[in-house]
C-alpha cells in the first residue's frame, strides 16, 4: 500500500512539476536508486539491488536525453559525458559487484543535486507595502440618504 500512495505523490509531483523541477526529481530518482542499491549490495539482496540499478541507469539515461546539447553548448556536453561515465560506473559495481563505483556515482549525483535544487528554489520576494496613493487623487465624497 506505502508503495501506491508513494507511487501516486510521485506521479501527481511530475505532473504537476515545471522542467527544472522535473530534472531535480530525475537527480533525486538517481540518487535514492544509487544509495538503495548500495544498501542492497551490502545487505546481498540481488534482485533489489537490480532493480534500483536499472532504476538509476533509466534515470541518468532520461537526464542524459533531456540535454539540449546545442543550446548548452560546452556545459550540455560535459553534463552529456558525466551522465555516461556514472552509467559505465552504476553497471561496473553491478557486474563486479563492488561498492566503491556506486559510493562515487552517489557522491557526483548528491552534488549535481544539491546545485539544481539550489538553482530550483525561487527567492522569496521582500514584502513591501504598497506606496500611498497620489496626493492628487481625490475620491469622490458619497452621500447616502435614508
Amino acid at each position: 500500500m506505502a508503495t501506491n500512495a508513494q507511487e501516486a505523490y510521485l506521479e501527481s509531483r511530475i505532473l504537476s512539476a515545471d522542467p527544472l523541477e522535473l530534472v531535480e526529481i530525475l537527480y533525486q530518482t538517481a540518487y535514492r536508486a544509487v544509495e538503495t542499491a548500495r544498501r542492497c549490495l551490502r545487505q546481498g539482496d540481488i534482485a533489489g539491488r537490480t532493480k534500483e540499478i536499472n532504476r538509476a541507469i533509466g534515470a541518468l539515461a532520461e537526464l542524459a536525453s533531456a540535454l539540449d546539447r546545442q543550446a548548452a553548448g560546452e556545459l550540455g556536453r560535459n553534463l552529456a559525458g558525466l551522465y555516461d561515465y556514472m552509467q559505465r560506473r552504476v553497471i561496473e559495481a553491478h557486474v563486479e559487484q563492488t561498492e566503491p563505483p556506486l559510493a562515487e556515482v552517489s557522491r557526483l549525483l548528491a552534488t549535481l543535486l544539491e546545485g539544481w535544487s539550489a538553482l530550483c528554489r525561487k527567492p522569496e520576494p521582500a514584502w513591501t507595502p504598497a506606496p500611498p496613493p497620489p496626493a492628487e487623487l481625490e475620491y469622490p465624497s458619497q452621500t447616502w440618504s435614508a
